[in-house]
């Protein structure tokens, strides 16, 4: 029996699995959460950046408290927020335009009580 000799890899089978990995991977990768919170901001004419060291606070459309993306009550945000330095941190205020406005006047007013002067408020353009 005669044996053959390879003097040639065949790239084309390796070619055919990493373009189906590929697929794969683009194909899932739209669906991938960004794991925010789905807000819809009130428009503006003017927009910033977020500073990335931001803290974030966010009230959805039900009217439901976000403390840096976890569900929390008022009295859970009043706590987390004495934790916070006034001073020092900023914080980043999401309200959903179909929220209530006495929610927003009321983490404002919590703000202000704590004595927080580093406040943005994110809108859409």
């Amino acid at each position: 029996m005669r044996r053959r000799r390879f003097t040639e890899i065949n790239v084309v089978p390796f070619i055919d699995i990493v373009l189906v990995l590929l697929v794969i991977v683009l194909a899932t990768a739209t669906f991938v959460v960004k794991n925010e919170l789905p807000v819809d901001l009130p428009k503006s004419g003017s927009q910033s950046k977020v500073p990335p060291k931001s803290v974030s606070i966010t009230i959805d459309q039900n009217g439901s408290y976000f403390f840096r993306k976890q569900k929390v009550g008022l009295q859970k945000l009043r706590l987390e927020l004495t934790k916070l330095d006034p001073k020092k941190d900023l914080i980043t205020l999401n309200a959903d335009q179909k929220s209530q406005f006495q929610k927003f006047v009321t983490v404002v007013d919590l703000l202000k009580k704590k004595g927080f002067k580093k406040i943005s408020i994110l809108t859409a353009q």
